[in-house]
């Protein structure tokens, strides 16, 4: 399995909402909303331009994507990390986590916020990639668990 990330353009963004889609209808169907599902084209372009998000691509196949927001002085946002279910499992999102972690080198502070009923994002960002339980709050109906990783 050969992962490369390219960074997305706003000419992408038609392939980021498949990807986005695919990714996240569970969680619409599950939660009856979900901010990264049914994005429009220009709210994905204005995205792509305020977020940067690099594709992940598999053997050269697109199926994923991670978007972090500098915040400066070191911190960064991890704003979404996503597979396309049928590559799912396959170390693909740890593998991931690991390129981000290089790739910002000046990185002290590393925080993300996924569904708190969603174990299986929880153990993966706990248990296999070192981060800590920070917090939880409600976003909209849904009760979210902010996890931490410093350095």
């Amino acid at each position: 399995m050969n992962l490369k990330y390219i960074k997305a353009k706003k000419e992408d963004a038609d392939m980021l909402i498949e990807i986005y889609n695919a990714s996240f209808y569970d969680d619409y169907i599950r939660y009856g909303e979900c901010p990264a599902y049914g994005r429009t084209r220009k709210s994905m372009r204005v995205s792509i331009e305020k977020f940067p998000k690099l594709i992940i691509c598999c053997d050269d196949i697109p199926v994923g994507v991670i978007s972090v927001a500098n915040r400066g002085e070191g911190e960064y946002y991890l704003g979404c990390l996503c597979v396309i279910p049928q590559y799912q499992g396959k170390g693909i999102g740890t593998q991931s986590i690991k390129y981000m972690m290089d790739y910002y080198t000046d990185w002290n502070k590393i925080t993300l916020i996924t569904p708190a009923d969603k174990e299986e994002n929880i153990n993966f960002y706990t248990k296999k990639c070192g981060f800590i339980v920070d917090d939880t709050d409600m976003d909209g109906n849904v009760r979210v668990v902010h996890f931490l990783m410093q350095r």
